[in-house]
């Protein structure tokens, strides 16, 4: 949805932990959390009771305990009560339901927050659980196992070559395309630089008002923006090397704004996705993809997607960009994604 007629609302923090491959605190996201809030008060001048309202992302499959986001709430403190919801994704989908709930006039802040712990147990084989329950998860299909389909269709229909594949991971790595070209495959045709690594990390962003935004930052990001899609989860169904959602969210976000951005930051779990992603966002030949780094150097599950909008905001926020577009992913195969656009100038 385009906000042209919806409050302004504007991205004013964003704090992430370290994305490692273990942690060794529990699988609530407590330990991870609580600096990320620390920092967030501590830039923004604030305290927890100044958040009208927080949202977290997270999967009881991924913390092995059912109704796991309470006990993440422990970051927060129990007195004074809060305001608080929940979704079962990436945190990107809870800070679109924060953004809601400041577009209803109901607070003037909100926080989502998301975590994960990726180490807790084999990841691959738990997003299994993602699929279709009677045709697909009864098969315990991996991560990648499905992803080197998506890109196996690809490849054979002309659409990339692995020489594109291995330009995605060149970017962040430094490693010359040859030699990435001269390593085993994985899965095939997937290298080891095609898979983005699993990662233990937790994030959150604070949105506001425009009023409190300018109160408490002095480059707001503001969200001119706003769309996610769904594409069917029957793999049989559909193109696996398109994203008609993406485009679909892209179109809508965008609306008659410019797609020549300054900073584009793209959820890609695998290097083939970020080709399917770029071109469905129609983005310009001068955009900067993932200065990040994106997802290359650790795929946070279940906050991934909302470090990529904190990203891509708080490039503007630091002054570094003026335009900027977030996109966030969920579910097998770029199932479910989302576009948001941001401006740190006046409309």
């Amino acid at each position: 949805m385009s906000s042209t007629d919806l409050p302004r609302i504007a991205v004013v923090g964003f704090a992430h932990s370290p994305n490692v491959a273990e942690t060794t605190g529990t699988t609530n996201g407590v330990e991870m959390l609580i600096p990320c809030f620390d920092k967030l008060y501590g830039e923004l001048g604030i305290t927890r009771s100044d958040i009208g309202f927080w949202c977290s992302g997270s999967s009881d499959y991924l913390a092995g305990r059912a109704f796991s986001f309470i006990s993440a709430i422990d970051s927060i403190g129990a007195v004074p009560p809060i305001n608080e919801s929940h979704v079962e994704m990436d945190a990107a989908w809870a800070l679109y339901e924060a953004w809601i709930k400041i577009a209803s006039g109901e607070v003037d802040t909100a926080l989502a927050y998301g975590f994960g712990k990726a180490s807790a147990g084999d990841s691959d084989l738990t997003l299994s659980l993602q699929t279709d329950p009677y045709t697909v998860a009864p098969l315990w299909p991996t991560a990648y196992g499905l992803a080197g389909l998506q890109a196996r269709a690809g490849l054979d229909a002309g659409t990339w070559s692995e020489s594109d594949m291995a330009q995605v991971a060149s970017r962040f790595t430094g490693e010359p395309v040859d030699k990435l070209l001269a390593a085993d495959y994985v899965a095939d045709p997937l290298r080891a630089h095609d898979i983005a690594p699993y990662a233990d990390a937790a994030a959150a962003v604070i949105l506001a008002t425009e009023e409190r935004a300018r109160e408490l930052v002095d480059n707001p990001a503001f969200i001119t923006g706003w769309d996610h899609r769904i594409d069917t989860p029957n793999f049989g169904a559909r193109d696996l090397t398109v994203s008609p959602s993406t485009k679909l969210a892209a179109d809508t976000a965008f609306g008659d704004q410019s797609r020549d951005v300054d900073v584009a930051e793209i959820h890609a779990p695998y290097t083939h996705q970020e080709l399917i992603v770029r071109e469905a966002l129609g983005i310009g030949a001068n955009t900067k993809i993932n200065p990040s780094g994106g997802v290359q150097g650790g795929n946070a599950l279940f906050s991934a997607g909302l470090q990529r909008i904190g990203y891509a905001a708080n490039a503007i926020l630091a002054g570094e960009a003026q335009t900027a577009v977030a996109h966030a992913t969920s579910g097998p195969l770029l199932q479910q994604n989302m576009v948001v656009t941001l401006n740190g100038g006046e409309k």
